[in-house]
């Protein structure tokens, strides 16, 4: 008979509500601590290693809000978050759209201080251009923005791949699409020239207004 109880679907239920309660205790109780440590006024060398040890959470949202942290943390202190880029640019391949997008954005974060940090990481970087979720593209574009800001050299030969997403099929990647031209543009113009007149034309017709204004702008960054 009590096995009979131990083996009882009830049982099951209220053991897996139980398990349930405990995650999202522990989700809510990681996510406080993690503002917290946002908050805090202790150095990088601390605070870095607090917030990657939880890069494999169980919870999205922890993940997600941790891949934020070290991407900002890696801006500013590019030497100590190196040890842990491995794990963040494994992300990349995450099954959840926000996750990817988190991580190439990260990346693109750390890259901006340091690009050596990223450089092995690039080839995947560069292929989340083609990414199934437009916020994936999206926050790929932001990446890639932040890395040419001190490097835009290294996408000599990659400008097609931007020039793709002036045509994407979602608006909030045609939107942001025009701006990696602009920041290229300021530093590189010859990189940009060839795809001057298709950015003229998306400035002069598109039908959406913010496209046209960015696109206005990358003509006018390439020209300064």
């Amino acid at each position: 008979m009590i096995w009979q109880s131990f083996l009882n679907s009830d049982f099951y239920l209220d053991r897996g509500v139980l398990l349930l309660f405990k995650i999202n205790s522990d989700e809510k109780e990681t996510y406080q601590e993690l503002i917290g440590l946002g908050k805090s006024k202790d150095n990088s060398d601390a605070i870095i290693p607090k917030v990657a040890k939880y890069l494999d959470f169980p919870s999205n949202k922890i993940k997600a809000k941790v891949l934020w942290m070290l991407g900002e943390l890696g801006l500013k202190n590019p030497q100590i978050i190196e040890p842990y880029v491995n794990n963040i640019a494994k992300e990349l391949e995450n099954e959840k759209p926000k996750i990817r997008g988190r991580a190439v954005g990260a990346l693109g974060r750390i890259g901006r201080e340091k690009f050596d940090l990223i450089k092995p990481y690039l080839p995947i970087i560069l292929s989340k251009a083609k990414d199934s979720h437009p916020d994936v593209r999206m926050n790929f574009i932001w990446a890639c923005e932040n890395i040419a800001t001190n490097t835009s050299e290294i996408f000599d030969t990659s400008m097609d791949i931007f020039a793709k997403l002036l045509d994407d099929e979602g608006i909030r990647v045609r939107r942001e699409s025009p701006e990696v031209f602009r920041v290229i543009g300021k530093r590189r113009p010859d990189l940009v020239k060839p795809y001057t007149k298709k950015l003229k034309i998306m400035s002069e017709i598109d039908p959406d207004n913010v496209v046209k204004v960015h696109a206005a702008g990358s003509i006018k960054a390439s020209k300064s």
